[in-house]
Parts: structure tokens; sequence; C-alpha cells
């Protein structure tokens, strides 16, 4: 079975998940495909202009206390973001590019980190192109972000996100079943690995 991770880099909750659902899926068994998409195309198609955590001030701020635990728990470093939601648009068309490479993974981390536990600006090349040099990519492999296949990639897979009822990130989906949040990702894993299916 497999599970599909849709995440966000300008996502709070998708970097604890990011961070673990590799290592998790592996011990399960479930093959782990990583679906970069864009949230604000959905939000819009809301009436947000931002972030709900920005809109809704006493949400904004429990998620953060609430990152801030989920982090410690992990054993993740936390910093806020000095600028929040970051664009994450050049990050997210490269990974679509490359979606499907052995280190996508590492390149998904690489970016969450930057944004989340070192403040970086992730919508600057040379923090995406550091990010990449750090997992042992050439820089040269950003050029392919403004390939007409990486924008036609990220333009599919918010489409298809739509399409599937996904309304924001992290997600994962199991089979067309829809899980939303890091903390259904260990529903989202077992649900792969049931058998028979309901029907």
């Amino acid at each position: 079975m497999i599970i599909d991770f849709w995440f966000e880099f300008a996502s709070t909750y998708s970097y604890p998940a990011a961070m673990r659902v590799a290592d998790m899926a592996g011990r399960a068994g479930v093959s782990l495909r990583w679906r970069p998409f864009l949230l604000g195309p959905i939000f819009r198609d809301h009436g947000w202009n931002d972030s709900p955590f920005n809109l809704y001030p006493a949400k904004g701020r429990y998620m953060w206390r609430d990152m801030e635990r989920l982090c410690e728990q992990q054993g993740l470093p936390l910093q806020r973001p000095s600028q929040f939601p970051r664009n994450g648009l050049l990050a997210a068309r490269l990974a679509a590019r490359f979606e499907q490479e052995p280190w996508i993974g590492s390149f998904v981390r690489g970016v969450y980190k930057a944004n989340f536990a070192q403040d970086h600006e992730i919508s600057d090349p040379a923090v995406v192109a550091s990010v990449l040099e750090a997992i042992g990519q050439p820089a040269s492999v950003l050029a392919q972000a403004e390939s007409p296949e990486a924008k036609s990639r990220l333009r599919s897979n918010t489409e298809e996100a739509v399409a599937l009822g996904i309304f924001g990130a992290p997600s994962f989906v199991v089979d067309r079943e829809l899980f939303w949040g890091n903390d259904r990702l260990e529903q989202a894993l077992d649900w792969a690995n049931r058998s028979p299916r309901p029907a």
C-alpha cells in the first residue's frame, strides 16, 4: 500500500510531519510518496488572503504554543519564523519536479529546517541552493524550478489536491481516504495496513 504525504512548505504542522513520515512509513511497511502542493489557491477559494493562523489571532497563538510542545516532544528545533507564512513556491516547484527522486525526502526536510528551525528565507534561491548542496545535490539543480515541467507538475498537484478534498496541510491520502493533520499520520498508516479493506 502507498501513502501520499501532501505538504506545503509554509505549513507549520507539516514540519514535524515531514521530519517523521519517512521513518514511520518504513517501519509500517508502507510506501511513501512526497506530494508538494500550494495552499494559497485553496485558501483563496475560502475567501482568505492570509493564513488562518494570522486571520484568527487566538488560533495562531494556540498553534505556536502547540508547535513548541510538538517539537519538544519530537526533539526538533523550532525558531518561530520572523515572517509567516513564507513563500515556498520556489522550493515547491523543485520538490514537484523531483518528487520521485531518492533524495527528495532529504530536500524536503532541509527546506523545513531552514524555515522553522533556522528562520531562513526559503524564497531566496541562495537558501534553497544551500539545502541542495547540503544533501549532495549541485546548486545547478535549482534552475529546474523554473522549467515548464516543474511549474506544470506543481499546478497539477494542487489541482489533484483540490479534487481529493484536501483543505489543509499536512494531509495523508491512502487509496483516496483522506487524513488531515500531523496527528493523523498513525491513523493513516494503520488504514494502509488494514486487510480486508472496508467496502
